[in-house]
């Protein structure tokens, strides 16, 4: 037995979060957020679900970790936190991505820490009765190691949004509401997010070259045709389009009820109508310079995804 999971993946501040929580309105989907943090923040520090309740006091997770491990109590939090330190980092990837088997001790580790995040996703399916559960972890790392997985039918929604956008993005001061504005979100510099978003970009086009299914979005489309996006990413996730009810997409704006997100970006608690609208504030607020190097550091992503790099063109090309 498989479950069917849709892994989001891109750098973070790339739009993963509206898009999953729309795709989670979809009959027979399940969105579960940020699995790779629900160790830390959830079992570790009972942080908030996206329901708003604390972890430990959410009827739905709590039924998941029951099916998946006969209740939370029975997870070793430290073993599976050593576990993504030695398999689920950046530098694995070459190793992870390679053609041929892996190493026996190394496919040990990988197989284990994968396991934990198939039975959370099995335990999910049976829970909430989905065919499809979707993980918007993002990380590039772990989607390569659950590749390695058997019990997962791994599908993957690359989300990519102008590397310049995404730099501002990180700039910005932003905090988590999860923690009760104790905390907020990380924050890097220009240069420092233009390196990541090549390299996790990247990174998912080495899944492509090993057969496992990917499909591209650019996060701008997105918004400016969301009910056609939808449909698209239906199909790719095996449902059929041809029988969904898309009364909650409009053409700028989109109808969100309650959801399970275990982590993620603040506007997982978001409930009701949102606007679609870009944010092209970077165009005007990231200093010229620092969107002068951002692009030029990404400028070949930048050009096969599809992006001008002068900030002032339009966006062209479709789906892929």
């Amino acid at each position: 037995m498989t479950t069917r999971v849709l892994f989001v993946g891109g750098l973070g501040r790339s739009g993963t979060t509206l898009i999953e929580r729309v795709l989670g309105e979809l009959p027979g989907v399940c969105a579960l957020g940020e699995i790779v943090h629900l160790w830390q923040r959830d079992l570790r520090d009972d942080e908030r679900c996206g329901c708003g309740e604390r972890f430990s006091g959410c009827d739905f997770w709590q039924r998941v970790g029951v099916v998946a491990f006969g209740g939370w109590h029975r997870v070793d939090v430290h073993r599976i936190l050593a576990l993504r330190d030695l398999v689920e980092r950046t530098r694995h990837i070459p190793r992870l991505a390679g053609s041929s088997r892996l190493a026996r001790d190394f496919t040990t580790l990988v197989t284990e820490y994968a396991d934990y995040y198939g039975r959370i996703y099995a335990a999910a399916a049976e829970v909430s009765g989905a065919s499809v559960v979707i993980d918007s972890s993002k990380h590039s790392a772990l989607a390569h190691c659950l590749r390695w997985s058997e019990a997962v039918d791994l599908r993957v929604l690359h989300v990519v949004r102008d590397a310049r956008g995404v730099a501002y993005s990180w700039t910005k001061t932003v905090a988590r509401p999860e923690t009760d504005g104790t905390e907020e979100m990380t924050r890097y510099a220009p240069t420092r997010s233009a390196l990541l978003w090549n390299a996790h970009n990247a990174a998912f086009g080495l899944l492509r070259r090993r057969g496992v299914a990917v499909r591209r979005v650019r996060y701008e489309e997105f918004l400016a045709r969301p009910r056609n996006s939808v449909l698209r990413i239906a199909a790719f996730m095996g449902l059929d389009p041809s029988v969904m009810d898309l009364g909650f997409v409009d053409d700028d704006a989109v109808e969100l009820s309650v959801g399970h997100s275990a982590a993620g970006n603040p506007m997982r608690f978001t409930v009701g109508r949102i606007e679609l609208r870009r944010d092209d504030a970077w165009r005007r607020h990231l200093p010229p310079r620092q969107r002068a190097l951002v692009g030029a550091v990404c400028a070949p992503l930048l050009r096969a995804y599809g992006y001008p790099l002068s900030s002032t063109a339009e966006i062209v090309g479709a789906h892929r």
